[in-house]
């Protein structure tokens, strides 16, 4: 029976300590990302300022830019949920973290947000290497 308490106990204090976001993560459903081929997953965190800036000056027009349509892309929490089936180098650290992915693999990642102006330069640049050479 001490057992059994002590299991409730861890429980509760798991969830009281998760607080919303335990239940707001079992509410929404994770985004969807192909199985294959390439996509841009962008991490971020409610209040991140940046995250603010790259929503405003770039996700508008995300659909309509070359490399846009040529990369799903997938707004995720930095707490989840996450895609199944996603194989990153290390938990992002950093919002936003921008992860490029290969098959659901990452190969590549930008920390942080750089500016309009270098944002797709800098994708850019990261798809056009071999994916061999490409390391998050």
């Amino acid at each position: 029976m001490q057992r059994r308490n002590f299991i409730g106990t861890l429980g509760l204090s798991v969830a009281a300590a998760l607080g919303g976001a335990a239940s707001a993560a079992t509410r929404a459903a994770p985004p969807d990302l192909p199985r294959h081929g390439r996509a841009l997953v962008m991490v971020d965190r409610a209040g991140c300022p940046y995250c603010t800036a790259w929503k405003r000056e770039i996700l508008p027009g995300y659909a309509a830019h070359p490399t846009g349509r040529s990369l799903p892309l997938a707004l995720v929490p930095v707490d989840g949920p996450w895609p199944d089936g996603l194989a990153l180098a290390r938990a992002p650290a950093i919002t936003p973290t921008f992860l490029i992915l290969q098959d659901r693999i990452e190969v590549a990642r930008i920390e942080g947000y750089p500016g309009a102006r270098h944002f797709w330069p800098e994708v850019e640049a990261l798809l056009a290497r071999p994916a061999a050479t490409v390391a998050p």
